[in-house]
């Protein structure tokens, strides 16, 4: 069974500051996304790695690719406008039709081998699969800066990444997104509104998104203590 994965690594990273996007900054002597990189290398269910980049940052990305020693990169890429086409432009990258496709963010840079093998198996077995949490906090929906009901919190759940889909699945979500205008920042809500099933894997809560300043001291810690 071939699997890619495509690593998007093409934000700018504006909320972090710095000479650097959050995505190359480093975690642990590490750029945040060799350390992703280095998960999707290792886990054996991946064959193939597509990453994508901003404009400008190509040849940086080349290099860390090279240093870090990712053999199963085939391309870096320069992503689109939106996430949405960034994927898009990763799934047309790859150097031949898998059988699946995990999509993770770059500045996850905890995910687990482990997990990334279960996404595997369930997309297998169910179109696609994605790492997400239980919601901790009480959630409210809000209407003109007033509660208007409180979410039940047993059913929901914090979406994290890889998410994972069997190629053709994904393929035709993002036509019929496209074909519909539609834009999503999440890949699975694409295959949702194409009428396929998404499975949900229970994650880690250590598989933070590195978002903002604060993120990385605790980014930090956590590489400290594993």
């Amino acid at each position: 069974m071939d699997v890619s994965a495509i690593i998007v690594a093409a934000g700018q990273g504006s909320r972090i500051g710095g000479s650097l996007p959050k995505q190359f900054q480093d975690i642990g002597g590490k750029p945040v996304t060799a350390h992703s990189l280095l998960k999707f290398e290792a886990c054996k269910a991946i064959t193939e790695i597509v990453l994508i980049v901003s404009e400008g940052w190509l040849e940086f990305a080349v290099e860390l690719a090279r240093k870090y020693k990712i053999a199963k990169l085939s391309q870096v890429i320069i992503g689109g406008k939106e996430r949405q086409d960034s994927v898009f432009k990763g799934l047309n990258a790859l150097t031949a039709q898998p059988d699946i496709v995990a999509i993770h963010d770059a500045v996850r840079p905890f995910i687990s081998i482990i997990k990334i093998e279960e996404t595997v198996r369930a997309a297998q077995e169910f179109g696609g699969a994605l790492v997400a949490v239980p919601v901790k906090d009480t959630i409210k929906a809000e209407k003109n800066g007033f509660v208007e009901k409180t979410l039940d919190r047993k059913v929901l759940w914090a979406v994290q990444t890889p998410q994972t889909f069997q190629f053709e699945i994904l393929s035709e979500a993002y036509k019929n997104a496209y074909h519909k205008g539609i834009y999503s920042t999440d890949d699975s809500a694409l295959v949702e509104m194409a009428g396929h099933p998404v499975k949900i894997i229970e994650g880690d809560y250590q598989n933070m998104k590195i978002t903002v300043p604060s993120d990385f001291a605790l980014a930090e810690k956590l590489i400290e203590n594993n």
